[in-house]
């Protein structure tokens, strides 16, 4: 209960101010002049003013309220260390059961995650945040429970918003020590086949440690180890690295572990670097000009990542008439360097309708099937010429085609249909019109019959016969298109076909694009999302089993999206290198930057957190001393003071805030009370006056 006096008037206040104007002029006048009775006379002004002011007595009805404690948790990756986090677990528990037991506080946990941006551990923006519908007068402290490895200290305590002690209990002894590698310089892109740079230094921290010691460096590439290096400790050194493939290409740096060390995770970084092609380069050879010659060469031409080489064999050697060659308009078929000296420069072959007519040595035919096998590419886009006599079938290169001609040619209108597989293969999967029966895009009139000796048949012609038919060999790959009619899509009859998205995968299957392969393992990240592909022809698949950076491990169900796709996700809220497996593929991601700074200093340490606390009022101090136990301090409630804390305890503010339930007010001058006053007043004076 709170008493006091106010005043509610009756009059407005200039009327009020003019009375008493007036009975104080009239008391000194009548006190001047010693008039009988003056005495009462202004005493009974006085009363008749008092009233006029309506003074009252006013009771509080009032609820203090509790101090409110922010008991913060470090909860971030550098906390799930040695044994930081039962620790953290045992510490938290009996604070908040010590700070329950004060009279007049409550507790608000609130738990400090990593940012996921990369910024490291976020103490300060998880501790406004919590605090934001609490009254600055109402925190009665903060006690934070964490490594000391915090990266949004405040510049000053005026920054808090509030004023009351930040206490900092610290997991983590003082002997720790650890190894890391500090990432300098690495690039972000780079040519396939190119040597990148990439710079760093591996630093040792801790009890016993300096500059100097050798490590060894390990190098791996998407999983795999490509060399050692030897490096000194405190010195920087520059690793080559080769881009192998196009896409990302992650490096792994790896330091041989300190003895003794924390943890060995930050003796790992991880560098992407995103694989640029030059351009592809195409050899387009054309056996005779016919309706649909110019299909593959406009397509080849309005692809700007590919450089085209193209010839048509307008004059085979058997055409000779005498005309002198100085006088011929037509190019020389250069055989010799395309299919000998710079055959190995070329990432496809394409034979469009090709037939043997003496042009190419059967030398060179020899030189093409190594080519493939070496990790070329061939694509035959056949006709009649393919079951005629004078077919590439009957040349060194038939152990590599996979499709044997029978010698004859269907000649019938067909609707060109995806095979079963070839509805889940990447190159033909999901091609517009082919979800209908029959396919909405316009028939073919010509198909080439053949038996399969070997590969993939993804289309088929009439009475299924193979249409589309894919194979490995060796490094390399091969492809068959069975007609010559696949112009009449690109020329629009009947409405024509999906030859640009068609062609296009199938020349990029053939120079290993790695979207379109078969069977394929991706791992992407969606927001803080990671996103799992899974291409495969096979008809279901397993879990798929992903692994943090800190050796967490989940089990994630895919579900099929279309044929031949599989997918899962995971929400992930660590940063650092995350390992995907199905048992039979792997696949890598880096979750955040490449040097995130949770990691640029996992020692335990007071001296982050000293200066804010310092400046509150706090203190900064270990949980445990070396190899010793836990070492709680008590908690004791305390008024206003400078300081917070001693020797084996901290303090908490206990605040006078409180809510206002209800007002009694108790008038003194209104009423029968009032009225005797005034009464008894001027009967004294009428009294006095007429003695």
């Amino acid at each position: 209960m709170v008493w006091s006096l106010s005043f509610d008037p009756l009059l407005p206040l200039w009327a009020i101010y003019t009375g008493i104007a007036v009975a104080l002029v009239i008391a000194a006048v009548t006190g001047f002049l010693k008039l009988r009775g003056w005495v009462l006379r202004a005493g009974t002004m006085a009363l008749l003013l008092l009233a006029l002011a309506n003074p009252a007595v006013e009771r509080e009805d009032r609820e203090p309220l509790t101090s409110v404690v922010a008991l913060v948790v470090d909860k971030s990756q550098s906390q799930r260390l040695a044994d930081r986090q039962s620790t953290t677990e045992e510490a938290a528990e009996l604070l908040q059961g010590r700070i329950e037991a004060l009279e007049g506080f409550e507790t608000r946990v609130l738990e400090a995650r990593n940012s996921g941006s990369g910024d490291g551990t976020e103490v300060f923006n998880t501790l406004s945040s919590g605090l934001a519908d609490v009254p600055p007068e109402r925190v009665g402290g903060v006690i934070v429970i964490t490594d000391g490895q915090i990266h949004d200290i405040p510049e000053n305590a005026g920054a808090l918003g509030f004023d009351a002690p930040v206490h900092g209990l610290i997991t983590g002894t003082a002997d720790e020590r650890d190894r890391r590698i500090v990432l300098d310089k690495a690039p972000r892109f780079g040519l396939v086949g190119s040597e990148q740079t990439v710079s760093m230094t591996v630093v040792d921290q801790g009890q016993g440690t300096g500059p100097g010691d050798q490590v060894r460096v390990t190098v791996k590439r998407d999983g795999d180890v490509v060399t050692q290096r030897t490096a000194r400790t405190g010195e920087k050194i520059d690793i080559p690295v080769e881009i192998a493939h196009g896409g990302d290409n992650i490096f792994e740096f790896d330091a041989e572990p300190l003895d003794d060390e924390l943890t060995t995770l930050n003796n790992r970084v991880v560098v992407t670097i995103d694989g640029i092609r030059e351009n592809l380069r195409v050899l387009l050879v054309s056996g005779s000009p016919h309706a649909g010659e110019r299909t593959w060469r406009n397509l080849l031409k309005s692809d700007a990542s590919v450089d085209l080489v193209h010839f048509t064999i307008l004059r085979p050697p058997e055409k000779q008439d005498g005309t002198p060659i100085n006088q011929l308009s037509l190019i020389a078929f250069p055989t010799r360097e395309l299919f000998s000296v710079k055959i190995d420069e070329f990432d496809l072959i394409i034979f469009d309708r090709y037939v043997r007519r003496g042009v190419l040595p059967m030398l060179y035919f020899d030189n093409i099937a190594r080519y493939v096998r070496d990790g070329g590419a061939v694509l035959l886009a056949g006709g009649p010429d393919y079951a005629e006599a004078g077919s590439l079938y009957r040349t060194p290169l038939a152990p590599i085609l996979p499709a044997r001609p029978t010698g004859t040619v269907l000649e019938q209108p067909f609707h060109a249909t995806l095979a079963d597989l070839g509805k889940r293969h990447p190159v033909t999967r999901g091609l517009p019109g082919a979800e209908q029966d029959p396919p909405a895009w316009s028939r073919w009139f010509r198909a080439v019959d053949t038996e399969l000796d070997a590969g993939q048949a993804l289309m088929s012609g009439p009475s299924d016969t193979p249409l589309l038919v894919l194979n490995r060999e060796g490094e390399g790959r091969v492809a068959m298109l069975l007609s010559d009619h696949v112009w009449l899509w690109a020329r629009g009859f009947e409405g024509g076909g999906p030859h640009v998205p068609l062609l296009r995968r199938l020349a990029h299957w053939l120079m290993q694009e790695p979207d379109l392969e078969e069977e394929a393992l991706n791992v992407s990240l969606l927001g803080q999302e990671l996103v799992i592909e899974r291409q495969t022809l096979g008809e279901t698949v397993g879990d798929v089993s992903v692994v943090s950076p800190t050796g967490e491990r989940w089990d994630i169900s895919m579900s099929e999206q279309e044929p031949g796709l599989w997918r899962g996700s995971l929400p992930v809220s660590e940063t650092g290198l995350f390992a995907v497996t199905d048992g039979e593929m792997n696949a890598l991601i880096h979750v955040g930057p490449q040097n995130p700074r949770e990691y640029t200093n996992v020692l335990s340490t007071t001296d982050v957190l000293d200066p804010i606390s310092e400046a509150t009022g706090g203190v900064s101090r270990r949980l445990r001393d070396i190899g010793g136990e836990l070492d709680m301090p008590r908690v004791v409630s305390m008024r206003q003071s400078a300081s917070y804390a001693g020797n084996g305890w901290i303090g908490l503010r206990a605040t006078e805030a409180s809510v206002l339930n209800g007002v009694d007010r108790f008038p003194l001058m209104i009423g029968l009370l009032g009225l005797a006053l005034l009464l008894g007043a001027l009967s004294l004076t009428w009294y006095r006056e007429g003695r």
